[in-house]
């Protein structure tokens, strides 16, 4: 898939093409619900999110002006369904993360070594894949969508900012951040059992 077939997509459904909105569907729809699940919690919520998330695709797509990827305009529209839905839940984050940016928002945080990222990549570990989605669902959300999209969907640092509309700094900082706190509950738990995320058997 390239980003020039979306656009021609995108082109011939504004014309009234039905069947290239489906194919514009059937595209993205595993990342969107993907990413709704991982940030929603429940696959009730992360249904809804996908179906709103297209819905609103196919109304605003005339004001899809091209000048972003299709890709990153559609991930900003899920996103934003996701976390309209959370803050209206008004759930309790336990979490407090503390800034590591400076008051002029320039990243302060010196870069880490990406423990999270090598537990996630231990894929055949069921436990902890499960492990570590209970820790994401312990984020505060705007934490958790950068971590998400950054971490997990593989989306660049300027990628994710233009995403959330936030500027590189705040999401190094989230980012920083969020994976301060998931090692240190990897480490916690893991260090329990003597063994270290991502670690495998002899």
């Amino acid at each position: 898939m390239t980003e020039v077939d979306d656009l021609q997509l995108v082109r011939s459904a504004r014309d009234g093409d039905e069947a290239a909105f489906t194919r514009l569907v059937e595209r993205h729809e595993a990342r969107i619900y993907n990413l709704a699940l991982r940030l929603m919690g429940n696959s009730q919520d992360a249904e809804e999110v996908l179906q709103d998330t297209f819905l609103q695709v196919f109304r605003n797509l005339g004001r899809f002006e091209e000048r972003s990827r299709f890709s990153t305009w559609i991930y900003r529209i899920a996103t934003n369904e996701a976390l309209m839905r959370l803050r209206k839940a008004k759930r309790k984050r336990e979490v407090f993360l503390e800034d590591t940016a400076g008051e002029d928002g320039e990243w302060r945080g010196e870069e880490i070594r990406d423990f999270a990222r090598s537990a996630l990549e231990d894929v055949e570990n069921k436990e902890m894949m499960e492990i570590l989605e209970g820790l994401l669902a312990e984020l505060p959300e705007d934490y958790r969508v950068v971590f998400t999209l950054r971490d997990i969907d593989g989306l660049s640092n300027a990628e994710v900012a233009e995403v959330l509309e936030i500027s590189v700094a705040a999401v190094k900082s989230r980012l920083h951040r969020s994976r301060l706190y998931l090692r240190d509950r990897l480490t916690r738990i893991y260090g329990k059992r003597g063994k270290q995320p991502g670690a495998t058997g002899q």
